[in-house]
């Protein structure tokens, strides 16, 4: 039987889809942690078949959109005195900037790197974004940084 401790105070990113948490540990910097993180994959989930867990003894800032471009399932609960305080529910946000890059060899963005990469969610169903220079789309499943 696995066994983690319980979190005193800090964060539990839950719902992570399985095989993600890996990348998201990294993408956090948790590999450099000085405290307490667990990361634990294919934990069993009736809702979701299989799911990753990132335990987090300890508060830090995270950009909430970028987590739930990441995966706009995922929910982050905030622990205080080893109970959850917070549950805070996640979505693909509405803009994203510098975490999708442009792919299209004729966009701006190519030839002027200084600018920031940005998109705009166009269809959520699909989670579609375009890019705000040339129109080109994106879908979340495409993104290589994650």
């Amino acid at each position: 039987m696995l066994n983690v401790d319980t979190i005193k105070n800090g964060l539990v990113i839950d719902h992570i889809r399985a095989g993600t948490g890996a990348k998201i540990f990294s993408w956090l910097g948790l590999d450099k942690a000085n405290f307490c993180v667990a990361l634990i994959m294919n934990v069993t989930s009736q809702q979701m078949g299989r799911k990753d867990i990132i335990k987090i003894d300890n508060i830090i800032n995270i950009d909430y959109s970028v987590l739930g471009f990441i995966d706009p399932n995922i929910t982050v609960n905030v622990v205080s005195d080893e109970k959850i305080v917070q549950k805070i529910t996640l979505t693909l946000p509405d803009k994203v900037e510098n975490v999708i890059k442009c792919k299209n060899p004729r966009c701006i963005t190519s030839t002027e790197p200084y600018l920031p990469n940005v998109f705009r969610l166009v269809n959520r169903s699909e989670a579609e974004y375009r890019c705000e220079y040339c129109d080109d789309i994106r879908n979340t499943s495409d993104n290589e940084a994650f």
